[in-house]
């Protein structure tokens, strides 16, 4: 397997005719070219892919210019390789053999495709359901569909339109099972996750112009309703998308050495070898990345606290205090500190960061347990990808799109079967109460987010009541108290009030209340996951337990997620 799992691609899906008519094949091929260009000028930092099943046509005209621009290229295979084969005569088979040998090869699983006794693979319409397959599964796993297509509607089992249509609504071919909605997205979610590149071909047959308007040779971009010229640039929210995926590469790079080490210290002290997995790679990446932008975020809402407490008392002291006048320009090296500081997190995007990155590590966790305990083996993309963050933010959309290439980079690495990994799987994700696993990491957080919310309630309570005990002492001693005297109870009374005040509103803005109650929750149904897989032996049981226990996991950090993005740290707020 290439060593290109280091970052994450941009991944591209082709469908196409099999006939391009000869005279535009020449064409059809400068403009696959151009978009390729495109796309590494667009976004150099965006290693690219590209997923093809190789047929005769526009699949294999594509494969070769890929790697003729040094693209990595996938062969999906639409059955097993050798029954694939027999679609080729010698002069083409010759053709499909050399690209797949520069290919890394996903063939069916031999659970999902048994052999044919007569050794000569599906034929008929079984042959076609297997194309269609290939063709949901390509549109299923990449970022953009390059489809190389007349424009016109066929209702020929996957055919080019159909896998089109696939693509931009999420209504997948009538005769290609429907147990689950695949793909990462249903025909309900939003255009953020469908967007084509349509290169208008003729066919070589009777009638084979392009539906019109369309002229052959014009580029276009598709997206849902939508259909923009394909020589001007992509739709701006994709742009953001792969924006963000570019950014999280560069942050891996960037930290790359550290992040490394700290794996390679994390593998040693559990006494494992370092993983090679590429979910596991990427969850590593995104779980450091996550937890330094965090440090980073709580520097800043801790500094910027503190000088907003500081700013309240210098201005206090300025008002009340005699001969004090100077506090007024400590109030103002404050603000300006504060300030700047704000606007330094903004502009590095540490809270959009931190936020991004523990939700991509919380879904990678979860596809990569599901992977280890055997619930991603099929060919379907049944991954943890499907329904994360799918009603969130549309800015969120590049976190499904990294989990999609994980899901599928996967696939290309053998996993050696092992009768107990579903049970390290259970012992290491759901654990034991009060020793280990997820289940221990929310009791202890609870139990440390519970003493913190106290301290806050505590200071409140001490502020109010230290507030109403020199209230009272004033009104007592009235008349036997000096000005000045008065003057500094009530600056204490103040300041302990604008502690109290900022602690209030650090812990909002840390959502406290908010985190106990969902820790709480996350510790229920961890509990419930374990008392369940306590009370069966059965594999198949265990696995869909461990299923609706990544669901439910799924959805909360969906939540948690949404609920920090809306609060974030401005200054003026303070």
């Amino acid at each position: 397997m290439h060593d290109r799992f280091r970052c994450a691609p941009l991944t591209v899906g082709v469908t196409s005719h099999r006939n391009i008519a000869p005279r535009e094949e020449a064409g059809a091929r400068a403009r696959v070219r151009e978009f390729f260009a495109t796309l590494r000028a667009t976004f150099p930092g965006l290693p690219l892919t590209v997923l093809s099943s190789l047929a005769e046509g526009g699949d294999q005209l594509v494969a070769e210019e890929a790697l003729a621009c040094g693209a990595c290229l996938i062969a999906v295979l639409p059955m097993r390789r050798a029954e694939y084969a027999l679609d080729f005569d010698a002069a083409r088979r010759a053709r499909f053999e050399a690209l797949c040998a520069k290919a890394d090869v996903i063939e069916p699983s031999a659970l999902d495709e048994p052999s044919l006794n007569d050794g000569n693979g599906p034929t008929g319409s079984e042959r076609d359901r297997h194309y269609a397959r290939a063709g949901v599964y390509v549109s299923s796993h990449c970022h953009i569909l390059l489809a190389i297509w007349d424009g016109k509607e066929s209702e020929r089992l996957g055919g080019t339109a159909q896998i089109v249509k696939y693509h931009l609504t999420g209504i997948k071919p009538s005769s290609v099972e429907r147990r689950r909605f695949h793909g990462g997205y249903s025909p309900l979610g939003n255009d953020i996750e469908r967007l084509a590149f349509h290169i208008v071909c003729s066919r070589d047959a009777d009638g084979g112009a392009p539906v019109p308007p369309l002229q052959p040779l014009q580029t276009c971009w598709l997206t849902g309703e939508r259909s923009l010229p394909g020589t001007g640039p992509m739709p701006a929210e994709f742009r953001t998308t792969f924006a963000h995926i570019e950014e999280f590469n560069a942050d891996w790079a960037k930290y790359r050495a550290r992040i490394d080490r700290k794996t390679q210290v994390r593998a040693a002290s559990n006494g494992s070898a370092t993983s090679t997995s590429v979910i596991d790679r990427l969850f590593q990446a995104a779980d450091w990345l996550a937890i330094h932008f965090q440090r980073r975020v709580l520097f800043s809402m801790r500094a910027t606290y503190t000088l907003a407490a500081l700013m309240g008392i210098a201005f206090l002291c300025y008002s009340e205090l005699p001969a004090q006048d100077y506090m007024i320009f400590v109030f103002l090296i404050l603000f300006a500190i504060g300030v700047s500081l704000t606007v330094l997190a903004r502009r590095r995007g540490w809270h959009r960061k931190y936020l991004d990155y523990r939700a991509l590590a919380e879904g990678l966790r979860v596809q990569s347990y599901w992977r280890r305990a055997g619930l991603s083996v099929t060919r379907d993309s049944e991954f943890a990808h499907d329904n994360f963050l799918q009603k969130q933010d549309v800015e969120l959309g590049w976190i499904r799109n990294v989990m999609r290439s994980a899901g599928l980079d996967a696939e290309l690495q053998p996993r050696r079967a092992d009768p107990h990994e579903l049970e390290r799987v259970i012992a290491e994700w759901v654990g034991e109460s009060g020793k280990s696993g997820q289940l221990h990491y929310y009791e202890r957080r609870v139990a440390q987010r519970t003493r913190l919310h106290r301290i806050t309630e505590t200071l409140g309570a001490i502020s109010l009541w230290l507030g109403i005990a020199i209230s009272i002492f004033l009104a007592a001693f009235f008349l036997r108290l000096t000005q000045d005297t008065k003057t500094v109870l009530v600056a204490v009374m103040a300041i302990v009030s604008i502690l109290a005040a900022v602690r209030a509103a650090y812990a909002y803005r840390k959502a406290d209340k908010e985190l106990i109650k969902q820790y709480r929750f996350m510790c229920r149904i961890f509990a419930g996951a374990r008392s369940a897989l306590d009370s069966t032996r059965e594999p198949a049981e265990q696995r869909e337990i461990l299923r609706a226990l990544g669901e439910a996991a799924l959805a909360e950090h969906a939540e948690w997620t949404l609920m920090h993005r809306e609060r974030p740290l401005e200054h003026a707020r303070l």
